[in-house]
């Protein structure tokens, strides 16, 4: 297995760990510590060994920080994980924050209405949530403080594992669309026309994409934990641990990148502040503010030169995806079609259904790992969006539920992320209800057409409208950004409340609303689409781009209300259906290319006000 289902926390853990952190934060001179997420690398991810705030609190969310007062001590997170905190935490050690309501500093102001001194580790903050932290920590009476030793791992001690050492591998040029070289050439060249030297990169994906090259330093992301200094000229040097190394990639990149040890990083950083009139470019939304004070006044803040070529992909990269999710569709028509015929039985629990998924993905023989730890959330579990199976929380399959299942697998041609809501036995009125509206958007955000320059902010809203014209909404974004055998979660592009990045051609981009009633059931439907090339609309002034749809499975149309579909939106949902069956069919079973015909079935819509006249006399 891909995954495990021990259970991730103990929060009884969390006060004997808080007071071993407040004995050192006294000897630091500190009455407040903040402990995020994050790590040196700032990406959405970490390794075992930079699960601080996991260690420290027990909460294993992917978004959160820990602030440790002298007396009191929080968790901060937003609407998708606060549910998840509560259960995971110390009640009487920690209170939950929703970030979305109230912000941290200000609970902690109430708690120390007196200030103090606000410790934090400079390697784990990016410099501009420093820098932005900064005056409003002085508004209420706080003074940073950048610590040099991390007192969450100095409290973890022999316990703490080690750095991973992942191998790296060498992405094909043929997958990748363009030679490393070529990738290189391309940022110098930008560097050369915004007059800079240098360019550090700390991104992980970022590292991987521009130098071809994938590891396996975190579960469920083929990247490389390293960092890299690009400079106008010349070799870039690659800061990476040596036992990553194996033959092929050694030779690959040392064919254009000196390679150095991690622990040098510092030292050229160094080298490089003390060049006098050197413009060094570095991304203070993603480098550690560290890297950024090491560099002093010769950093010149610019965003990552890799993140906008990575997120548009090449022919090469969509030809690629095109084929994954083929065969990801497959793997997920069979177990679609197990899951219909096994939860008849009453005997089927959730953790069966992630293992049988993933199984049907390993029958491909080319999935490479998971894209993220399967989400398989039956009845009230289905209202966790961020949901993961334990063997506490496994719980059976029950007649008249949904279950939401949110997946992906890692191909080396492509990255898949898709989620279905299935109903077990027959839903409800109401869970039919809410699956209409969210279908709605779903098909809405597919269908739409939106002229250059549009952002993710402005498409946002279609998603969201059909909930909320019934008061309803969801508590996290529409659409993520998804890499090429990368992160499936990528920048800098998204269709959310904050999705301010422009969307272009070959971007690939989730679609899944939801609808989440606590204590009860969740519903979500995620394809992925690829941003395409502007195209003329008849009678139209201007070009408009819009979306190709890249997933294909069957929407589970017993979870449909039809007569609250419009006829546009009842010929996609058809037209979907039939492409799903026309180029899957072939690739399955008899009996399974039958139950597939069954679940792709043409929806029929009965108008809803034909449907509400009485009959005559």
């Amino acid at each position: 297995m891909l995954q495990t289902f021990e259970t991730s926390s103990d929060p009884a853990l969390g006060p004997p760990r808080v007071k071993s952190v407040r004995t050192l934060m006294s000897e630091v001179g500190v009455q407040a510590l903040l402990v995020p997420r994050s790590d040196e690398f700032q990406g959405e991810y970490v390794p075992p060994s930079a699960e601080r705030l996991k260690w420290l609190t027990g909460f294993s969310g992917s978004a959160g920080l820990a602030i440790i007062g002298v007396k009191v001590a929080a968790v901060s997170t937003d609407g998708r994980y606060t549910l998840q905190a509560k259960a995971q935490v110390h009640s009487g050690t920690f209170e939950v924050i929703d970030s979305t309501e109230k912000p941290w500093l200000e609970w902690l102001a109430a708690k120390l209405p007196n200030g103090g001194t606000l410790g934090y580790d400079p390697r784990l903050h990016t410099a501009q949530a420093i820098t932005a932290l900064k005056p409003e920590a002085e508004k209420h009476g706080f003074t940073l403080k950048a610590l040099s030793t991390n007192l969450v791992d100095k409290a973890w001690g022999r316990s703490r594992p080690a750095p991973p050492i992942g191998a790296i591998s060498v992405q094909p040029t043929a997958l990748a669309g363009v030679a490393a070289e070529i990738k290189i050439v391309d940022i110098q060249r930008q560097l050369k026309a915004d007059q800079q030297q240098a360019v550090v990169l700390t991104l992980s994906d970022s590292i991987s994409w521009l130098f071809n090259i994938r590891g396996s330093d975190i579960a469920h992301n083929p990247v490389v934990l390293a960092f890299a200094i690009v400079p106008v000229k010349g070799k870039p040097e690659v800061f990476v641990d040596p036992a990553k190394l194996t033959v092929d990639s050694k030779k690959h990149l040392t064919s254009v990148a000196k390679l150095s040890p991690v622990e040098e990083l510092g030292t050229r950083l160094r080298e490089l502040k003390a060049e006098k009139d050197r413009k060094v470019r570095v991304d203070p939304a993603t480098a550690s503010a560290w890297i950024v004070n090491t560099l002093g006044s010769n950093a010149d803040h610019a965003s990552d030169p890799c993140i906008l070529p990575k997120a548009k992909k090449n022919k090469a990269e969509l030809d690629g995806t095109r084929a994954a999710h083929i065969r990801d569709g497959v793997a997920m028509v069979r177990f679609l079609s197990w899951l219909d015929g096994e939860s008849q039985s009453n005997s089927l629990d959730e953790i069966r259904v992630v293992e049988r998924l993933e199984a049907f993905r390993s029958a491909t023989g080319q999935l490479k790992d998971l894209s993220f730890g399967t989400i398989a959330g039956s009845g009230p579990n289905g209202a966790l969006p961020h949901y993961r199976v334990s063997k506490d929380s496994n719980r059976l399959l029950q007649q008249g539920e949904m279950i939401v299942i949110d997946s992906g697998g890692q191909y080396q041609d492509g990255t898949t992320d898709i989620t279905r809501t299935v109903a077990i036995g027959t839903p409800s009125q109401e869970m039919r209800l809410r699956f209409t509206q969210v279908l709605k958007g779903h098909i809405a955000i597919a269908t739409a057409r939106f002229p250059v320059g549009t952002r993710g902010v402005q498409l946002d809203t279609l998603a969201r409208y059909h909930l909320w014209q019934a008061g309803l909404d969801f508590d996290h974004g529409t659409g993520h950004g998804v890499g090429s055998f990368l992160s499936v979660h990528e920048g800098p592009q998204s269709i959310s409340k904050r999705g301010m990045a422009a969307l272009e051609p070959g971007m690939i981009i989730s679609n899944e609303p939801g609808f989440y009633k606590q204590g009860a059931f969740g519903i979500r439907i995620e394809n992925l689409e690829v941003v395409t090339e502007p195209s003329p609309i008849k009678g139209g002034d201007r070009p408009m781009l819009g979306f190709e749809c890249l997933t294909l499975a069957p929407i589970d149309h017993r979870c449909i209300e039809p007569d609250q579909l419009t006829q546009a939106e009842v010929a996609w949902l058809n037209t979907y259906h039939a492409r799903v069956l026309a180029t899957l069919g072939s690739e399955l079973s008899a009996e399974e290319r039958k139950w597939l015909v069954s679940a792709t079935k043409p929806v029929s819509r009965v108008p809803i006000v034909q449907s509400l006249q009485k009959p005559r006399e």
